[in-house]
């Protein structure tokens, strides 16, 4: 047997780090809006020859072999993987996992991939999950992984794709898909690779910190954070196109004031040329310090931005997906 699964990354466009248990607990109506885009991670499973576990990463060039599931010590390389092996007791199997978006993108890259496996292996062996266990199951055994807590936005758009706000409250977490214009929104964004990783659990984990110890400034901005949110999501579902600009960038200001490692010199001087360009707002994706960055510009000057940024950055060619987690076995 074969079984083949893929699943999008996504776009945060406005309430990322409110996501994180239990910080949104503390503000009324925090949500996340995010988009699935077509930049999938993939994993194809295959009996091995040998009865042994072998695990090939295409795009990052690791690879290891082990006896079983018992000999993994949840250390090898990538511990993602090793995690979700062991906890499917897997044996006499061929992993081979690819992604489209570039590692430490800020695209929820390893989110997208721990719902790919999970889902395959799932099918593999005959286990009846329902969408929203196989979530549980992906966001768990990565918060074991980072042993930081883990938000909860990424897994939603793997799964299921499409625009949507993740909401997020006392009775737990809800997707509700936006109604907007898919196609309008694409011809307002681009997406640019600064060439630099970005690690997200170190800035999550100090932003958690200093909020859970009563951190007056962070709380003012979760605050900010909220509103914002709440107004992009307005904003998409009106198709009222310049507000969506100005929600990133007021989105940005925000962010960049969570902590000094959000932003870097480098993104600055890239972001300052795509606005230069006629790009009218710009923000970071994921929680900072490298990766990638979105770029709003209305239709007629999006070309223009896109050709100033090639000249120093890896312009990304994508689109938004409507479709989540897509698994095929023959």
């Amino acid at each position: 047997m074969r079984v083949h699964s893929s699943a999008p990354t996504r776009l945060d466009l406005a309430g990322g780090t409110l996501d994180i248990w239990p910080l949104y607990l503390f503000h009324d109506g925090a949500q996340t809006i995010n988009a699935a885009i077509n930049l999938r991670a993939e994993c194809t499973l295959s009996e091995s020859n040998d009865a042994c576990l072998h695990i090939i990463s295409e795009d990052t060039g690791k690879s290891f072999n082990s006896a079983d599931w018992t000999t993994l010590t949840g250390k090898e390389e990538p511990r993602l993987i090793t995690e979700i092996l062991r906890f499917f007791k897997a044996e006499r199997l061929t992993v081979v996992t690819r992604s489209a978006s570039p590692v430490g993108a800020g695209l929820a890259g390893s989110s997208a991939l721990n719902i790919a496996l999970c889902g395959a292996l799932s099918r593999w062996q005959n286990r009846s999950y329902s969408s929203e266990e196989i979530i549980n199951l992906a966001l768990n055994l990565e918060a074991r992984v980072l042993r930081i807590p883990t938000g909860v936005q990424d897994y939603r758009p793997a799964m299921y794709g499409g625009l949507a706000s993740i909401e997020l409250g006392p009775l737990g977490v809800r997707r509700t898909l936006l109604t907007s214009n898919l196609k309008e929104l694409e011809k307002r964004i681009t997406l640019i690779h600064t060439g630099i990783s970005r690690n997200s659990g170190i800035n999550n984990w100090e932003i958690t910190k200093r909020y859970l110890d009563g951190d007056l400034e962070v709380i003012a901005l979760f605050d900010q954070l909220c509103n914002i949110a709440t107004l992009m999501r307005q904003a998409l579902e009106q198709k009222d196109w310049p507000n969506v600009g100005r929600q990133i960038a007021a989105e940005w200001e925000a962010r960049k004031c969570l902590t000094r490692t959000v932003s870097t010199p480098a993104i600055d001087k890239l972001i300052d040329n795509g606005i230069n360009a006629g790009a009218q707002a710009a923000k970071i994706c994921g929680a900072g310090g490298g990766g990638c960055i979105l770029f709003y510009a209305e239709p007629d000057a999006l070309s223009a931005v896109k050709k100033e940024l090639a000249d120093t950055a890896l312009v990304l060619n994508f689109s938004l997906d409507n479709n989540g987690l897509c698994v095929d076995a023959g």
